[in-house]
């Protein structure tokens, strides 16, 4: 486990972004991922997709800090999605129910463009929550802005 978290911030339309995840998500560093996401909500992104395929560990506090930052999305008019899911994160998501909750998807691009079609706030929206898989697929960012984010907050960061 480490106690630094990387998030990179792409802004493919507005009112959208997606935010890759890179470390571990726990105890130590789920704090952290909720306030940083969640800033990137209030600077008028209130649609976020979370690209976790460099996400090594998650434990409960991670889980937690993801259902926050749904409920953030929701209160902000928008939406929240996971992307690039690993197999682990993904086993956790099917047993508590919260993929029932969180839109998943095989890819950041399959998210954003069912957002682009009309973001919902729950996987029930659509019917099904789309399964992550060893599929393909990219998104051309028109920014895209990293971000190194630990206990201390990282003032220097400009995410609108």
């Amino acid at each position: 486990m480490t106690d630094t978290l990387q998030l990179t911030v792409q802004h493919p339309r507005p009112g959208l972004a997606i935010a890759a995840v890179a470390g571990d998500v726990d105890t130590r560093t789920a704090d952290t991922l909720r306030r940083e996401a969640s800033e990137v909500l209030e600077r008028g992104c209130p649609h976020l997709v979370l690209d976790l395929s460099q996400v090594g560990f998650c434990d409960s506090a991670g889980l937690s800090a993801l259902i926050g930052l749904w409920h953030a999305a929701q209160a902000a008019g928008g939406a929240l999605r996971l992307a690039n899911v690993p197999a682990r994160l993904m086993r956790m998501l099917i047993l508590t129910g919260v993929d029932a909750v969180l839109p998943v998807h095989a890819t950041a691009a399959e998210a954003v463009t069912i957002m682009a079609d009309g973001p919902s706030t729950s996987a029930s929206e659509h019917g099904s929550v789309t399964r992550p898989s060893a599929g393909g697929g990219t998104s051309e960012p028109t920014e895209v802005e990293p971000m190194a984010c630990d206990s201390a907050h990282n003032p220097s960061a400009d995410l609108s």
